[in-house]
This record gives structure tokens, sequence and C-alpha cells, in this order.
């Protein structure tokens, strides 16, 4: 088969396509011909260097960790009503998905009904499931007026549509005039270019001076600092990441939150599974955005790259050009 190697930690161009042996599942495991490959923000962390909380690699790898496809073959002791089916799975702390075909357990699948796409599917994984984990820290309605950052991800789209599927009303704020454009093409109620210095006056000439019930943002540093002061007293702030700067995550103190009001919650990472009451709860999540799929609540926006162009695909992501979900092709 083919897949993406990593041989060194390094820049994009250190993922090589190449010719590698099939893998075959072991007990209670099951190999995926896959048809979709997702690609997530923290492959690219994964790519440059090993994270200290995070399994040791041994190099060469194969990056990836979402993938969809039909199961082509059964390790010992596994269901076989799981052969030909077509599924989806996250691949937990495991890599392996850049590739033609992958090996998880088979606890971890989700079957497909035929209409839902492979890559959709695919997109509703780890971000489908982070999206439905952020929910949990703010219910929306009608009553709500909802800001979100980098409107235009793979999280910031699927919360700019469950927010409208809500009642609320919408900012999704993005950066440049296309993902402006694409956010306004979501529905939102107000679409800004969050590279103006102007967007938060916009903000405020379309709604008020505090008129944001919810910020939910994942970039961090400045843009969030901005996006906190549109907030309402009782009105809550979000954070899922810092997309912006690593080192310049938006973290709000007590005594500042009791200052203006609001409360601040973060849940990155693997806070979230400690948050939402521990890791079976994941699956929960994986579940319930695979239901809104199937429902068309909600539908994921994705940038497609032929497999053997991730080191393309992973230049784009880290330049900000991608929008929506990162998601190969084999």
């Amino acid at each position: 088969m083919h897949a993406i190697q990593l041989h060194a930690y390094g820049p994009p161009e250190n993922l090589r396509y190449e010719e590698v042996s099939d893998p075959e599942p072991g007990p209670g495991q099951v190999r995926i011909a896959v048809a979709a490959a997702g690609v997530h923000l923290v492959d690219t962390t994964l790519r440059t260097a090993p994270l200290p909380h995070w399994p040791e690699t041994t190099l060469p790898t194969i990056p990836g960790r979402e993938v969809a496809g039909t199961v082509d073959a059964l390790g010992p002791d596994t269901d076989p009503a799981w052969l030909g089916r077509r599924v989806v799975a996250h691949l937990g702390m495991v890599p392996g998905g850049y590739a033609e075909r992958a090996v998880t357990a088979a606890d971890r699948l989700h079957h497909l009904p035929d209409a839902v796409p492979f890559d959709r599917a695919v997109a509703m994984m780890g971000t489908g499931r982070m999206t439905m984990g952020i929910l949990r820290f703010a219910t929306l309605g009608p009553e709500d007026t909802v800001l979100v950052l980098a409107a235009a991800g793979g999280i910031g789209a699927l919360l700019v549509q469950y927010a409208r599927h809500r009642g609320a009303t919408v900012i999704g704020a993005a950066g440049g005039p296309a993902k402006e454009a694409t956010v306004a093409r979501l529905g939102a109620d107000l679409a800004v270019d969050y590279t103006r210095d102007d967007w938060a006056d916009r903000i405020r000439a379309a709604h008020g001076e505090r008129p944001v019930t919810r910020v939910f943002e994942g970039v961090g540093g400045a843009c969030a600092r901005t996006a906190v002061s549109l907030l309402a007293p009782g009105g809550a702030h979000v954070s899922y990441g810092y997309a912006s700067d690593p080192d310049d995550t938006l973290v709000i103190g007590e005594e500042e939150q009791r200052r203006l009001g609001i409360t601040s919650e973060q849940t990155l990472g693997p806070a979230l599974a400690a948050k939402i009451g521990g890791m079976e709860n994941i699956r929960v999540l994986e579940e319930e955005s695979l239901r809104h799929l199937a429902a068309g609540t909600l539908t994921p926006l994705m940038q497609r790259y032929p497999l053997a162009e991730a080191a393309r695909a992973h230049r784009d992501l880290e330049s900000r050009a991608t929008i929506g979900k990162v998601v190969l092709i084999p």
C-alpha cells in the first residue's frame, strides 16, 4: 500500500509518500481500507517534535488518527459482522491514518449508513467530538448572541451552524475576505474579518457596546482578548485552543472575571475528557456528532487533498490557508 511516512521531525517536506507493507490486524482489531483520513492541527505539532504528554513514537511513523472507509480484514477474536462494513474511527493516541489501510480496535468503530460520505464522516470525528464537548460548557438558545472566532475552521464552522440551529444570533469572525464570505454563507447573521483593525467596531455598530453572551474561541492572543471585551455581563467565554500563538493563550483570572461579570472555561486537549467524565464519554460525543451529520443539522466544511500531497496540506494548514477540516483522499 501507499502511505505517508515521517522519517525525521521537521518541516512538512519530511512527510514522504512511500510504498510500505500492509498492516495486519491483531486480536480484537480490524483493518480499514481508507477512503478518507483527517488532518488535525496537532498532527503538524507532532511532525515537528514529540509532545511531552504523548506516547513515544518510533520513527519512521505514519501520522494521522482519524480514518473512514471499509473494513477489509479482521484480526483474531473480532466480530465477523464488521467485515465489509462502512466505518469511521478515531485511532486515539496511535498513529497510522495517512495511509491506504489502517488498523484499529473494533471497539473504536462507528458504523456509517450508505448515505453518509466518508470524507464528511471523518471530518466529524476529532473535530466533531471536540465541538460537541465544547458545547457542554455553554448552553445556547434564541436569547443568545454568539461570537465564534476562526469561524471558517473545522470547529468554528460547526459552532456557527449549531448556534443557528438553536436559534441564536450568530457573529462569525475569520481571517481574510474569502473566509469572511464563507462564514456568511454558513448563515452567520454577521460575518467579520478579524485581520481588520475595525472588526470589533463593526460588531458594536451592529449590536451594541457589549452585546455578546457567548464567545467560542480557539485562537488566543489579542484576538481573543478583543472578543472577551465584547461579552455582556453574565456572558461566557469558552476557550478550546490558541492557534494564533501557543505561548499566548488567553487565561482569564477570577478577579478579571468578576470585574467583567463573565465566566471563563478552558476545554483544551486531555482536560476535556476529564471535565466530561472520562474517555468513555468521548465516544458519546463522537456518536452525537455523527447523529448531527446524518440528520443534516451539521455539515462540515472541508478542504480535500490527495494523500500524496500531505506535505502541502500541512503547509497550508500551518499558514492558515485552509478552510474547514483538512481531509486526505488516498
